[in-house]
């Protein structure tokens, strides 16, 4: 008799990799959402807490797929060299829910997060915009700054941590011709036209008042409600795009903690597939803000935790490439 598990389809970490190149991931996260695809559909997800972390269950229904992916959160892995956010990815065919391929999850989320990030500030972000700082030395930290390298010209980098040695070897691993890449400091926000934060910080990370109002900020670190990247003044003085409402309102601590303190207004919120049915900023694609079009200058802020349909999103197309080849 043959078995279900004879059919499913293996794809690891490498295989991923070597069909799915970082511009493609953004382009494709970017097509799907132009062709109408709604985030707020997306089912949710749970997190469980377990004796030495988490447990993070991310389900998702799009086009031929159903997927699943348990994704793990363990705190103490980078101590022991091992990747903090782990996970194994199911894909799923969308009719019969039988599953069809397995794919390494930790590669999909490294490649998915900055991709997402990428395919927002790819409609918010200055057009010249050179200068990108990034707080977080880890996997994530490193591919931002290929994803905004892929969006973006680039010329400047510096990583902020609070190892300076790992902080180092993040500049070093990301060295590239023609790149100013190096080891920085809080100070450095002053002049960026970009700043990145792939932390596990619970505190802001600086001062409200250091960031240019040309400055477009990505903050991925949490998807806790009491956990946040960005202080809340910023917040109220930028234009905050968030994957979803209610994922931002249940789970970014940046936007939850930030309207707790008065300083930001749930109907600011600007879901980012507002932005890509528009094709405009999103202070002019939603009625809400509208009134706000004609302010002055002002920072943008992007802040994701993480949603099924991206990882769906990127297994489909790693296996559309499988299949083609």
């Amino acid at each position: 008799m043959t078995s279900m598990f004879d059919a499913i389809r293996l794809l690891d970490g490498p295989a991923i990799a070597a069909r799915v190149d970082m511009q493609s991931a953004i382009r494709h996260l970017q097509r799907v959402l132009r062709d109408g695809f709604r985030p707020e559909q997306d089912p949710p997800r749970t997190v469980v807490d377990v004796r030495h972390g988490q447990l993070l269950l991310m389900p998702s229904d799009l086009g031929a797929h159903a997927g699943q992916k348990l994704a793990t959160v363990a705190p103490a892995n980078p101590a022991r060299g091992l990747e903090r956010i782990q996970a194994v990815y199911v894909v799923l065919d969308a009719e019969t829910l039988a599953p069809t391929a397995l794919l390494d999850g930790t590669e999909l989320t490294a490649l998915r997060t900055p991709a997402v990030s990428a395919a927002i500030a790819d409609l918010v972000a200055p057009s010249d915009a050179s200068s990108l700082v990034v707080f977080g030395t880890g996997p994530q930290g490193r591919r931002h700054v290929e994803a905004m390298r892929a969006i973006r010209p680039i010329e400047r980098v510096r990583f902020v941590g609070r190892d300076p040695h790992a902080a180092a070897l993040a500049a070093e691993r990301c060295a590239a011709p023609g790149l100013d890449v190096a080891v920085g400091g809080v100070s450095d926000v002053a002049d960026a036209d970009l700043v990145v934060c792939a932390t596990t910080a619970r505190e802001p990370l600086f001062e409200a008042g250091l960031v240019p109002d040309r400055c477009t900020l990505v903050a991925v670190g949490s998807h806790e409600p009491d956990a946040r990247e960005l202080p809340g003044a910023l917040l109220g003085r930028a234009e905050v795009i968030v994957e979803s409402e209610r994922v931002a309102l249940a789970e970014a601590g940046d936007v939850v903690l930030a309207i707790g303190e008065g300083n930001l207004s749930p109907d600011a919120l600007v879901p980012m597939a507002e932005l890509f049915a528009t094709g405009r900023r999103g202070a002019s694609a939603r009625a809400g803000a509208s009134a706000r079009a004609g302010a002055s200058a002002r920072p943008t802020v992007i802040k994701t935790c993480g949603m099924g349909w991206q990882d769906l999103a990127i297994a489909q197309l790693a296996l559309t490439i499988e299949e083609n080849n």
